[in-house]
């Protein structure tokens, strides 16, 4: 099958389920606070979590959900174990609409990656991750056969901490190319661009046709404290780029053209899948051809859509706000 889209990211089972705050605490959880937590602790807090739903997520995974329900075809390279966890994800990510293309990985010693994600009855969120496998992702998950005329990638930074994360990013992304496509990054956190600065420099300087960032990670990658000194050093090294602001207009830059799109103001019932669903709005703008401008305002729409309800991907048809506004 030929995809417009492939996304590489981590594979995360999102575990839910309510819990009080008495129970939080018997937990020893900290309210409203991602944690990053060992096997061991993962394994208790999955067993505490009675009457939980499992919901495949993952940053990248969830732009792919998002480009599927736009009508692209899409696919996720990633890793899961041959564990319960690691089926419910792949059958769950197809019924989405976008194929799982790795096998279930047998033998592996590390169960499937998993947040055990907590939520109290006013709504807060406390989150308890687990990276397991889907961190061990290496080259010889990529298959270069996948990638076919004019298809997009799009690489999630998280996966960028590792080297073998690194290279299977390269060879991903130098395959897409080869095939007449895109290649693009969510530069994903800060904190990630502080300890692999150089490397990400290199990368955007290199196979990337297009990065998206926030403000934080703009400035970290060029260690300056103005964006538009680190925006204008951005384009130097990478054909498109694009800035998040937190509420405020997105900044998008191609070459010559620089634009600015409105973001309009909505009270956010849970911001979890945001920047995944601003990045499906974007790249389905993009990758269809539509003006920078309006790929950008699709990028603010979709987003606008994910954080008026709970859970990181949509709920409305998003390519009817697209057309109420005449975008499609």
């Amino acid at each position: 099958m030929a995809y417009r889209v492939i996304g590489i990211g981590n594979a995360v089972m999102d575990v839910i389920a309510p819990i009080t705050d008495a129970q939080l605490e018997q937990l020893g959880i900290a309210r409203g606070v991602m944690a990053l937590v060992e096997r061991e602790r993962s394994d208790q807090l999955t067993a505490a979590a009675a009457g939980a739903r499992l919901v495949p997520g993952g940053s990248v995974a969830n732009t792919m959900a998002g480009l599927g329900r736009l009508g692209l075809s899409t696919a996720c390279i990633g890793r899961v174990a041959d564990d319960d966890l690691g089926r419910a994800y792949v059958r769950q990510t197809v019924a989405e609409g976008s194929d799982f293309v790795n096998p279930p990985a047998a033998g592996a010693g590390l169960p499937t990656s998993r947040s055990v994600i907590f939520v109290t009855p006013d709504g807060e969120r406390s989150m308890n991750t687990y990276l397991g496998i889907s961190a061990e992702l290496d080259e010889s998950d990529v298959d270069e056969a996948l990638f076919s005329d004019g298809c997009w990638l799009f690489l999630e930074g998280y996966l960028f901490d590792k080297d073998k994360g690194k290279a299977a990013f390269h060879k991903a992304a130098l395959a897409a190319r080869a095939a007449g496509g895109q290649a693009g990054i969510a530069l994903s956190d800060p904190f990630c661009v502080d300890r692999h600065r150089e490397d990400f420099r290199r990368l955007v300087a290199g196979p990337m046709d297009y990065v998206i960032g926030n403000v934080h990670e703009w400035l970290a990658l060029y260690q300056v404290a103005d964006l538009d000194e680190a925006l204008r050093l951005a384009a130097a090294d990478c054909g498109t780029v694009i800035c998040t602001r937190s509420g405020e207009d997105a900044i998008l830059i191609r070459g010559d053209e620089r634009v600015t799109v409105p973001v309009h103001a909505v009270t956010p019932v849970d911001a979890t899948g945001a920047g995944d669903q601003f990045a499906a709005g974007l790249i389905y703008g993009l990758a269809t051809g539509r003006p920078l401008a309006v790929a950008g305002r699709m990028g603010c729409i979709a987003a606008a859509e994910v954080i008026s309800h709970v859970g990181a991907r949509p709920e409305a048809d998003v390519l009817a706000l697209f057309r109420a506004e005449g975008l499609v």
